[in-house]
């Protein structure tokens, strides 16, 4: 990668530089360019920035979604001068001091990019293989989709008995909140443990399997205490026709 091979200009003339400084950075950016996209593939990341040291001073390559940003000189003598940037131009003659270590820090560069090589060769990429969760994903989903029928049957129970499109149905399990939510489709979701709890069935996906092996089993109380609330309902429903009667 030879720097500016394109450009005829004697970039140790300050007065050259300033003549034709645009030119000058057009080349300077184009070339760096290449120097920050080869760094942003490198590093697996649109963000980032490397420091290159040569015998005279440190250069900064700066980059943002593989392109680059700023190439940033700083002298051994103090000071700091950016080549490149998204400000107005370096002055004609600390650019032009800058550029003449640019080749320099192509050298570092490359010294960098030629240490990496060979460096993944003694990686083992013989891994294991990966075993499937499909049998635990299938059971899960079976296990959810009885829990789902059956909320949905007491959903439509609770709307039918309500008369309402939406409303909640709530019990306590074992000391633990069990909250049904229902509206027109069915059961909206079914959680356990109160706010901050765990949701059996919900339209955002399904739980873990492990959240399915820790509450199911209690389903079934929740059931059993739903049918209690229904029979509660028919006494009441009895005692209002026994006084409708009198």
């Amino acid at each position: 990668m030879a720097p500016l091979s394109d450009l005829d200009v004697d970039i140790s003339d300050v007065d050259t530089v300033a003549d034709r400084r645009d030119d000058v950075l057009a080349a300077v950016r184009e070339h760096a360019g290449r120097v920050a996209y080869n760094l942003a593939r490198l590093q697996g990341g649109d963000y980032g920035q490397r420091s290159f040291s040569t015998e005279r001073g440190e250069w900064t390559v700066k980059y943002e979604a593989g392109d680059l940003e700023y190439l940033r000189y700083k002298p051994q003598g103090g000071g700091e001068t950016y080549v490149v940037s998204t400000q107005q131009p370096a002055e004609p003659e600390p650019l032009a001091r800058a550029l003449a270590d640019y080749a320099a820090f192509v050298e570092s560069y490359n010294d960098y990019v030629d240490s990496l090589d060979g460096m993944l060769d003694e990686v083992d990429d013989g891994f294991p293989p990966v075993e499937s969760t499909d049998t635990v994903v299938d059971e899960r989903d079976r296990i959810v989709g009885r829990i789902e029928e059956a909320c949905n049957t007491m959903a439509g129970e609770l709307q039918r008995y309500e008369g309402t499109d939406y409303g909640t149905y709530s019990a306590r399990v074992a000391s633990t909140r069990w909250e049904l939510k229902w509206d027109l489709d069915g059961a909206s979701y079914l959680r356990v443990g109160g706010s901050g709890g765990v949701y059996l069935v919900s339209q955002y996906g399904p739980p873990s399997a492990a959240d399915v092996r820790e509450y199911a089993p209690a389903f079934g109380g929740f059931v059993e205490a739903y049918n209690d609330h229904v029979a509660d309902l028919e006494l009441d429903l009895e005692r209002i026709e026994l006084s409708d009667r009198t």
